[in-house]
């Protein structure tokens, strides 16, 4: 391969991606940079100036003209960090939301009508040539923290968190079926009837590839928001993935008037017990029970997010 064989193809792609764009008017009224910005936004569980300054290598003075655009158009709030007055937390409201799932929408509608041109057949090798270019072009270096996207779930996200739960919890702790059943109702019950100003599901991305995941729901309690199913692959462990959702969980009930965020798991789970605890967590009540196949140690755990740090 030589130079002009991939200046040829990075023009080609631009080409494909440049034409497709402009024709669906993909990013309209933003442009491309203050799209990427919104889309950090919507993907990120909290994040300030300074956060999308590195994340997308944009001058400062260029992010605050886009930033103040977005809080003119009602896309935005800015409020202090509580962590640190001198930093500013951005965070989307509900238009700038609804804004970002309108750009996602068309991101998605392009991308499926290049990929509609390509015959089903063939998919799988267009899939392993862009990984390919993506695993080669990375010089071989190893996943970072801020390779992971948290993205809202997709068509067949949520059967996979049922089929993942309960095959890594099969694998790593003999738990039987039962399990697999109990997490198929729990995720039915929000495919079924959520609401999604009050509940949300967050999907871990590496690669393309969904690596972790975790639910916030209602509790019976009032006030109080249930964390479920947190769950982070083998391989993707390392990465602060549960801490990741863990804290979007947290910010999102916050942010929505929950008083209370509980959850219930087990004491053999002592991974996912000690990013509860890291971020505030006490336990409660504990209970043994015969569960999934063997005897177990429930417990219940609870977060006061008036008083748990920011």
């Amino acid at each position: 391969m030589t130079v002009q064989d991939v200046r040829a193809f990075n023009r080609f792609y631009t080409n494909v991606i440049g034409a497709l764009d402009y024709s669906r008017h993909l990013y309209a009224p933003y442009t491309l940079t203050e799209s990427r910005v919104l889309y950090e936004l919507a993907h990120s569980p909290r994040t300030d100036a300074a956060d999308l300054r590195s994340e997308l290598s944009l001058d400062a003075g260029y992010l605050s003209r886009i930033l103040n655009k977005f809080e003119k158009d009602g896309l935005i709030e800015r409020t202090p960090s509580r962590r640190d007055p001198r930093r500013i937390r951005i965070t989307l409201t509900a238009h700038g939301r609804e804004t970002a799932a309108l750009l996602a929408e068309r991101a998605n509608e392009s991308v499926g009508a290049l990929l509609a041109t390509v015959p089903s057949a063939e998919r799988s090798r267009l899939t392993e040539a862009m990984s390919t270019v993506r695993e080669l072009l990375s010089d071989g270096r190893p996943p970072r923290r801020e390779d992971v996207l948290l993205r809202e779930p997709g068509p067949g996200d949520l059967g996979w968190i049922v089929s993942r739960n309960a095959a890594l919890y099969a694998a790593e702790y003999g738990w039987n079926a039962d399990y697999e059943g109990l997490v198929a109702r729990i995720v039915a019950d929000f495919a079924e009837d959520h609401d999604p100003h009050l509940e949300r599901v967050w999907i871990a991305e590496l690669d393309g590839r969904p690596v972790g995941s975790v639910m916030c729901v209602r509790d019976d309690a009032p006030a109080t928001a249930r964390l479920r199913l947190l769950l982070a692959e083998p391989e993707a462990r390392g990465l602060g993935i549960g801490d990741r959702l863990v804290r979007a969980v947290i910010d999102f009930a916050r942010d929505v008037g929950y008083r209370d965020l509980v959850l219930w798991t087990n004491d053999v789970l002592s991974s996912a017990r000690r990013i509860y605890q890291r971020h505030g967590f006490v336990l409660v009540a504990e209970k043994p029970h015969r569960s999934f196949g063997k005897d177990l140690n429930g417990q219940d755990w609870r977060l006061d997010l008036h008083g748990a740090p920011e």
